[in-house]
């Protein structure tokens, strides 16, 4: 089912303006918190109505503002899983997966098939207070998908759990996608969760998408200093270009060689775990660096790297045993021209 957004909205100094495409795959919004992700779930859902713009699924007008179209919720075939799920409290989860169910003569019917997808069977007499959060989880997916919807809209799916139930919980929802088969938007601020279970990224920032695509395409060149940020960047400095593939790392004090033209660009970033040792002399974007610090993680090491008269140090990711092999106080390091992300702002 192909879903296209071309909308607007205003609330107080917050303008939302988001224009994307998404057929039959997983598309993730990734952005902050405030940025417009949830806001722009609810325009499509019909709980918000935009300004201005146009919406449409699989050809059917749920949102037209020049024509004056505007669908109820209930006529525009989206499935919405809100952040706290809101399963009614009054009702056991049988009775809130049945209330989802469009033809009330096959209501029994689709109940226990969809009691026996999600895993829930011994909890049908139970209220939602009485289960836990991955199990609210799937009695609110559970109700949405009996009602066979057209799309689906994911608002920060695992935002109520705790960090041992979320990866358990994640393949669940995976594997619901998959037999789902039709056009999911997933909207998340955590870039791994993002990575496991989109197809596609569109990262926003201030009520804008920046950048879209392919999920890998988007991590390997997010092309904003916002989107490599998002996408897990740690080092990012702002540049001065001084020639045609060369630029000044303002925060680091280093001239840097670069994998294209400097024309336009404002900052580089590189990942923790792309810098390396540099391994002769002569080698591009190496320089001499002071260990400043060395934070020890669950299974790696960062250690925090200073080049002489560097505003900020550049950090790097490694195997704790790699860092027991090499451990000093100062190191010459590389910042491969390759693995260098060329950013606007």
């Amino acid at each position: 089912m192909a879903l296209s957004v071309d909308i607007e909205k205003t609330l107080g100094d917050f303008h939302l303006r988001v224009k994307f495409e998404a057929e039959n795959r997983v598309l993730a919004l990734l952005g902050a918190s405030g940025c417009g992700k949830s806001m722009t779930l609810k325009c499509i859902a019909g709980i918000e109505r935009p300004d201005r713009g146009v919406i449409t699924l699989d050809g059917t007008t749920l949102f037209d503002s020049g024509r004056g179209v505007n669908l109820p919720p209930q006529r525009r075939r989206v499935g919405y899983l809100f952040q706290q799920y809101a399963l009614f409290p009054n009702m056991t989860v049988e009775q809130n997966i049945a209330a989802g169910v469009r033809d009330r003569r096959r209501a029994r019917e689709e109940t226990a098939e969809a009691i026996a997808a999600m895993r829930l069977e011994g909890l049908e007499r139970k209220r939602p207070h009485q289960l836990s959060g991955g199990q609210q989880q799937r009695v609110a997916l559970a109700r949405i998908l009996v009602n066979r919807p057209e799309v689906l809209l994911l608002d920060e799916p695992f935002s109520a759990l705790d960090s041992h139930l979320r990866f358990q919980l994640e393949q669940e929802l995976r594997g619901a996608i998959r037999r789902f088969g039709k056009t999911v938007l997933l909207v998340s601020h955590n870039r791994d969760e993002v990575f496991r279970l989109s197809d596609e990224v569109a990262i926003m920032h201030d009520g804008r998408i920046e950048t879209t695509g392919e999920k890998k395409a988007v991590f390997a060149n997010p092309r904003t200093r916002n989107g490599a940020i998002l996408t897990g960047c740690k080092n990012v400095s702002p540049v001065e270009a001084i020639g045609e593939r060369r630029a000044r790392a303002v925060d680091w004090g280093v001239e840097l060689a670069l994998p294209a033209s400097a024309d336009g660009v404002q900052y580089v970033g590189i990942r923790m775990h792309d810098v390396r040792l540099a391994d002769a002399q002569g080698e591009p974007n190496a320089f001499l660096c002071r260990v400043e610090e060395t934070i020890e993680n669950p299974f790696s090491c960062t250690v925090l790297l200073r080049p002489e008269g560097a505003a900020s140090p550049i950090g790097w990711e490694l195997d704790k045993e790699r860092w027991r092999q090499i451990r000093a106080e100062r190191l010459r390091v590389c910042l491969p021209p390759e693995s260098m992300l060329l950013l606007k702002e």
